[in-house]
């Protein structure tokens, strides 16, 4: 039996293993996912030992070692290599190849929403492959956190504010790309928060809640605003990294989806 699953800090919440399982079980593979907690603070050489001394073929990736897994990879593919971050890693043979499935799930999410500027709340790994993807379609970027360092790796792809100087302007869509959501609080202000929606379009939270709306979601329904978390998006790049596990052809993206969702209905 193959054994692939997903590492972080928290990680309890997951529910990767819920929609992989599914569609291992609806394809009759021989496979299993699980999730596995990590010490945040492990070092590269640490994090690398656990996966090459392990039976894991391939996992994702979650909060907080998108970076530094990136440092641990025998080869990487173009996207993750452009965003610099990576959420899907693959044994082959014995070499460690790490892909970014991020970018693909999230605009899978908003591309019907035609969106002409986006403010991401975030600077980490996640708002870095959801930067990446809007920038390749056109879309005008703002990236805002709490502190400057962060945002140095943003200047060249769009405006770049801290917390305490975000332009009032309309927004087609806000993402929350912060590791707030880990907690379920809020990034920023309740009463800041709900100005900036009052002149937005749309909210994505890029975490979610197994059971329930997160602190962000939940504020934007009080505001009236449409909203998202992120379970679709978990299934979308759960779809890319399946391909990458199970090596299926792109044509079995949305029979896989179709599984993924059935799990979480």
């Amino acid at each position: 039996m193959k054994l692939f699953g997903v590492i972080g800090n928290p990680i309890k919440h997951s529910l990767s293993p819920k929609i992989h399982n599914c569609a291992i079980e609806a394809f009759g593979l021989n496979a299993y996912y699980d999730r596995f907690y990590l010490p945040s603070n492990i070092s590269s050489s640490d994090l690398k030992s656990f996966i090459v001394d392990s039976s894991l073929c391939g996992l994702n990736v979650t909060l907080p070692f998108k970076e530094i897994s990136i440092n641990i990879l025998d080869s990487i593919d173009d996207v993750a290599k452009e965003i610099g971050a990576v959420n899907t890693i693959v044994k082959r043979g014995l070499s460690l190849v790490g892909y970014n499935t991020d970018a693909f799930g999230f605009y899978r999410c908003i591309s019907h929403l035609n969106a002409k500027h986006v403010l991401i709340l975030g600077a980490g790994g996640s708002a870095r492959s959801v930067a990446n993807i809007l920038l390749k379609h056109g879309i005008e970027i703002s990236i805002a956190n709490r502190s400057k360092d962060r945002l140095r790796a943003f200047e060249n792809l769009g405006h770049t504010h801290t917390f305490d100087d975000i332009p009032k302007q309309h927004y087609d869509i806000i993402i929350n790309a912060t590791s707030a959501g880990v907690k379920n609080e809020l990034p920023l202000d309740l009463l800041r928060l709900k100005d900036m929606f009052s002149r937005c379009g749309f909210v994505f939270d890029l975490m979610y809640s197994r059971d329930s709306l997160t602190a962000f979601c939940k504020l934007a329904s009080e505001c009236n605003v449409e909203y998202i978390d992120g379970k679709s998006m978990l299934v979308y790049q759960g779809t890319k990294s399946f391909l990458y596990f199970h090596d299926f052809e792109d044509e079995r993206l949305d029979e896989i989806a179709k599984y993924m969702f059935s799990s979480i209905a």
